[in-house]
């Protein structure tokens, strides 16, 4: 009896894991501040870590042709430092011919050592990557500014604020959408002196194990436990929204996810 118990607990471990697993597509919306006159779809990846999601990466590809978007913004562990590039590459050809794709670093690109090629790469393959810079695109009538920060892995926090400021646009464009991609969520303070009108992060997996009905997360990096910025929507304390996506990577991680399934975050910005 005891055993039979055993074994159907394990089963249900199992199930569990595996269904959490499973990709996911979040959706969220946000306003344009009177700055859009046309909406836009954004497709928010983060921390993919190069984890395979079917041949040549055709299931993460479809969740996004799925969606129709307009943009595609990367946060930061793309790529990783332990598991081959190739997954990533793949993923990166899938998109990069059909989509504008802006990405930044994050803390996994830089433990590489390859941040520098990885850049490159990515600039060969039509993917702006943003360090302490900004790019204004045309989006369905609207112009959009998208700057990004690298990830602070190696610097000091004033060489950080230094990049935050070049990426700062100023009043150039003052009348246009803003959005500010940073892999850190948890810096809001910092981007709360800034007037952005969405911020972008990844970095904190949804928290790893989430308490189930609750929407809390068990640890993420650089906020310990119990974090408080995770998983969606939160508004800023000078009004700007952050989304923060939940990521990508399943395999690459030394334990599982617990009630946190990896997404897609599609933003609509109206």
């Amino acid at each position: 009896m005891i055993k039979k118990i055993i074994l159907i607990v394990i089963v249900i471990l199992l199930a569990i894991i595996f269904w959490f697993e499973v990709p996911v597509t979040e959706h969220i919306t946000v306003s344009g501040n009177e700055k859009i006159d046309t909406p836009i779809r954004i497709a928010l990846i983060t921390d993919l870590h190069s984890c395979y999601y079917g041949r040549n990466q055709s299931q993460l590809i479809k969740m996004i042709d799925d969606e129709n978007v307009d943009i595609i913004l990367m946060s930061g562990d793309i790529f990783d430092d332990k598991f081959s590039e190739k997954n990533a590459r793949l993923f990166i050809e899938g998109v990069c011919d059909r989509y504008p794709c802006f990405y930044v670093t994050g803390n996994h690109e830089f433990w590489s050592g390859r941040q520098d090629e990885i850049k490159q790469y990515l600039e060969a393959h039509n993917v702006t990557a943003l360090e302490g810079e900004y790019s204004a695109i045309e989006v369905n009538g609207n112009t959009i500014v998208i700057a990004g920060v690298d990830d602070p892995t190696y610097m000091t926090m004033d060489d950080w604020t230094r990049q935050l400021k070049e990426a700062d646009c100023g009043e150039e464009y003052q009348d246009s959408y803003k959005i500010l991609l940073s892999h850190r969520p948890e810096l809001v303070d910092v981007y709360a002196g800034y007037d952005y009108d969405l911020v972008v992060c990844g970095h904190a997996h949804g928290g790893q194990w989430r308490i189930p009905f609750t929407g809390v997360g068990v640890v993420s990096p650089n906020q310990g436990r119990f974090p408080k910025y995770v998983d969606g929507l939160y508004e800023l304390s000078n009004g700007t929204d952050m989304v923060v996506s939940r990521g990508l990577c399943r395999e690459r991680m030394p334990y599982p996810r617990f009630f946190n399934h990896p997404e897609v975050v599609i933003i609509d910005v109206e």
